[in-house]
């Protein structure tokens, strides 16, 4: 009976989810301007995760500043992105994996409002999109990313990547890290139907620094703190450390 009782709330879910997204995209499409599009899209995300069920519990807005910073967050579900929407004013800008570009329809969305697409692989490529995510941040426009660019199956924080850090330890602009909790459990890596959960998002207080290291350990702290999983990023180096040792000692 459970088992039945889950599969149809996921499929009230999907299609829930599937009817927001779908009149979010049309109403953006003959509205213009950035940001009415983004502020569509935050009431958009907004009414999907309240027809879902899905409470969600913020504390901490007040430490997002009016100037211009950078928000990092945990990834860890298909929901994330749909998440932060809801929950960031609408004048933050997203920085988004460039493969997101090809999603039917989503990718039309996410330029309508402005999101900067940033590519993984292509090293010159990735210089050119630093340069384009620090002209933003120049201009005043708060970003928000998931420094970590992906999610997987086991629980955990992943390795953070260190572009939008640079920019952000040049500019010494304030690093908000986010740690969200609740959504591993509603959609994850390989999940078909969504599940219920409470949601759970904490904003903590700024680090800055002029120094990239000491953004990233200062942020992945404070969201380690709260996330009660994992930090996947000790365990691989402290394997590789031990492949090292082995590889010296083999005859």
């Amino acid at each position: 009976m459970l088992t039945v009782v889950r599969s149809l709330y996921g499929a009230y879910v999907a299609l829930v989810f599937s009817v927001s997204a779908l009149s979010t995209w049309a109403i953006a499409a003959i509205i213009p301007g950035i940001d009415r599009r983004r502020a569509i899209a935050r009431a958009g995300a907004r009414t999907f995760f309240a027809l879902a069920g899905l409470r969600i519990d913020v504390d901490g807005l007040g430490h997002l500043p009016a100037a211009p910073c950078l928000v990092v967050a945990n990834h860890a579900s298909y929901v994330d992105g749909v998440l932060m929407t809801a929950v960031l004013p609408p004048r933050f800008a997203f920085v988004i994996k460039n493969e997101m570009q090809s999603v039917a329809l989503m990718g039309r969305f996410l330029t309508w409002i402005d999101s900067l697409f940033v590519e993984r692989r292509d090293v010159q490529q990735s210089a050119a999109d630093a340069r384009r995510i620090m002209r933003a941040a120049k201009s005043g426009t708060p970003l928000a990313i998931f420094p970590e660019g992906t999610f997987k199956q086991p629980a955990g924080l992943m390795t953070f990547r260190q572009g939008a850090f640079r920019v952000a330890a040049r500019l010494e602009l304030p690093v908000i890290p986010v740690t969200i909790t609740g959504t591993r459990k509603i959609l994850p890596d390989g999940g078909r139907l969504p599940r219920f959960a409470r949601i759970r998002v904490v904003i903590d207080s700024a680090v800055i620094s002029g120094n990239t290291e000491t953004l990233i350990a200062g942020c992945r702290q404070a969201i380690l703190a709260r996330l009660g999983e994992p930090d996947l990023d000790e365990q691989q180096t402290a394997a590789s450390g031990a492949g090292r040792q082995a590889d010296v000692r083999a005859p």
